[in-house]
């Protein structure tokens, strides 16, 4: 590919609730360092059971449970003691802030909560190398 046929920056979609300070520290992050994002407020649009098996796949369901948040101390003691994949993906899909914010979709793996250090190993050397849609 020739200077002139350069692929697009690729764009990231992160995932996460708008007025989470969290959040606002990774937007800030993405926006300092120049990487566009497409952002999911998964609190206003809602996430599917789907999504989130797929998320699953991709990374521990464990990585991605918020057991820090008010929402998870809220639930019932028999909803929190015992808990198993299939129904941390029921309780996330029915209160989207017991997902760990940011995710972050990489393509092949997700980014899940918000660290300087990895953004910068992990988001800048993505960005750098976009996949080529032509061999060369």
């Amino acid at each position: 590919m020739s200077v002139d046929q350069q692929a697009p920056p690729r764009r990231l979609r992160i995932f996460g609730i708008r007025n989470c300070d969290t959040m606002k520290k990774a937007f800030t992050w993405l926006n300092d360092h120049g990487l566009a994002f497409d952002f999911v407020d998964y609190r206003q649009q809602g996430i599917s059971a789907e999504q989130l098996a797929a998320w699953s796949q991709r990374c521990d369901w464990k990585l991605l449970l918020n057991t820090r948040g008010t929402t998870w101390r809220k639930l019932a003691e028999e909803q929190r003691r015992g808990i198993d994949e299939s129904r941390a993906l029921q309780l996330m899909a029915a209160h989207p802030s017991l997902i760990k914010r940011p995710v972050i979709d990489c393509g092949e793996h997700l980014l899940v909560g918000f660290d300087r250090q990895r953004y910068a190993s992990e988001l800048m050397a993505l960005m750098a190398f976009p996949e080529s849609t032509e061999t060369e």
